[in-house]
């Protein structure tokens, strides 16, 4: 139902410039009110990824997957992002056509399946193959929630709220990482040996087969009133000859977008480093649940903060506040890289083997350790954000964020591919630590101009749609 005054479009904080041109619509109250509000449907879409890529965070978190040879884990990590950066290319295409739901439906089975893959391999053995294949198969069910995850999560608040709606998300879904760091850390307490038991994989698998239903609750899309009262633009469900065009007009009509690709493929680059040549390098299992437990926790925290007190910071105009994000990540990068770097100096492969007695949580030195881990989930959560609101400031039509997301996904995977593979072919530690420092730099530098020249203040209808 149609409702007047611009007062309302204006009132929540929106800076659409167009928003007074918009049709305004009058939110429903009650229950309703309640489970169709935005922010219901992206806490929503936060516990999807709580169940599902929450688990599979707090498992690849352990290093080498909970396993003591991190050899299958890299291995399976670079068949999986090798696939998804193949399929996440495609996946705004496939999300306009299916659907959030369909494609959230659909994606979070693959969580389960490589999940399932490292009990197997704990009960077997030999299956390290199934977790690789696993892996790949995940690639591709990844590269679906995550688009539509990032549609919905980008699309669903007003410009003002975009920052905060991205916290809510990033703080829901770390929650996963969490109880899952919690799960691991408690179960192997009393472990000696430096892989974790059954219990934890069932855990694990248990908690992703709750996400695969939980897709069923959400709303339509096209039902979704902002707070603003404007209408959430409906997804499009055009034939696949014309979403697969569309990748290439997002292209061409919003060329900017190419200037963070370099930051998509650093976005998850670092994780190899953290992980497994960090975390699993140095401390045993039970210490490296403890670690997980603590990154994930600083990554609740640190993407609610720059997304709330700085990007969405209403004293100031939208491209101050995206200035003030990108020189906070960027003082964090390289902050806590010349931290890293003095720790990198003590050791290597041959001085640290996987059968090596590691550094538990009550060594002497393990305090300033475990505040790298803090800082790492700090700048991991930040990076992310600025990351989506950046690509939220761009437009907010789902169908194009979905484009944009795929990118994003499709870049990240790509980068992450690469340095697991190089993970598993064993190559020095220094070696990839410095690569990581300087994709991470350089990912900064060349969002610079898009900062700068693209985010406007307000959103133009131009940018609206494909």
């Amino acid at each position: 139902m149609s409702a007047t005054g611009d007062e309302k479009a204006h009132g929540s904080g929106s800076e659409t410039s167009s928003t007074a041109q918009l049709e305004i619509y009058e939110r429903p109250g009650g229950w309703r009110g309640l489970y169709y509000h935005t922010a219901t449907q992206v806490c929503l879409v936060g516990l999807v990824c709580f169940m599902c890529p929450g688990m599979f965070n707090a498992l690849a978190g352990l290093g080498a997957g909970g396993q003591m040879d991190a050899t299958v884990s890299a291995n399976a990590n670079s068949a999986l992002y090798a696939s998804f950066a193949f399929f996440a290319f495609f996946s705004g295409s496939v999300h306009n056509v299916l659907g959030p739901r369909i494609c959230l439906l659909i994606g979070t089975w693959g969580y389960s399946l490589y999940i399932g893959s490292y009990l197997a391999t704990n009960i077997h053995p030999g299956a390290g193959d199934f977790v690789v294949v696993a892996g790949a198969v995940l690639g591709a069910c990844a590269s679906l929630v995550w688009t539509a995850q990032g549609s919905l999560m980008m699309a669903y608040p007003t410009e003002a709220q975009k920052g905060t709606y991205i916290g809510y998300f990033w703080g829901i879904f770390n929650i996963g990482g969490v109880v899952g760091s919690a799960v691991a850390f408690g179960s192997n307490f009393d472990s000696t040996l430096n892989h974790v038991g059954n219990g934890t994989y069932i855990v694990f698998l248990v908690l992703s087969f709750t996400g695969v239903v939980l897709p069923l609750l959400l709303a339509d899309p096209y039902k979704m009133i902002r707070t603003d009262g404007t209408r959430v633009a409906p997804i499009r469900y055009p034939s696949w000859k014309t979403e697969f065009i569309s990748l290439f007009v997002a292209l061409y009509t919003d060329p900017w977008i190419v200037l963070l690709f370099p930051m998509f493929f650093a976005s998850n680059y670092f994780y190899t480093w953290q992980f497994n040549d960090y975390n699993g390098a140095l401390f045993n299992i039970r210490t490296r649940g403890l670690n997980n437990f603590v990154y994930w926790t600083a990554q609740i925290f640190g993407s609610f903060c720059i997304g709330h007190f700085v990007l969405d910071l209403r004293r100031f105009r939208r491209r101050v506040r995206a200035f003030l994000g990108w020189s906070i990540v960027m003082v964090f990068v390289f902050a806590v890289h010349v931290w890293s770097y003095y720790y990198q100096l003590t050791y290597t492969r041959t001085s640290d083997p996987p059968d090596a007695v590691k550094m538990d949580f009550t060594d002497p030195d393990y305090p300033a350790h475990v505040w790298l881990m803090i800082f790492y989930g700090l700048l991991d959560s930040m990076w992310q954000t600025t990351a989506y609101w950046l690509m939220g400031a761009m437009s907010n039509d789902p169908a194009k964020l979905a484009v944009f997301t795929g990118f994003y996904k499709c870049f990240q995977s790509a980068g992450s591919a690469v340095v697991w593979r190089l993970d598993a072919l064993q190559q020095p530690y220094m070696n990839i630590f410095i690569s990581t420092w300087v994709l991470t730099a350089a990912g900064m530098v060349c969002a610079f101009p898009l900062v700068y020249a693209r985010v406007k203040d307000y959103t133009e209808m131009d940018d609206e749609a494909l």
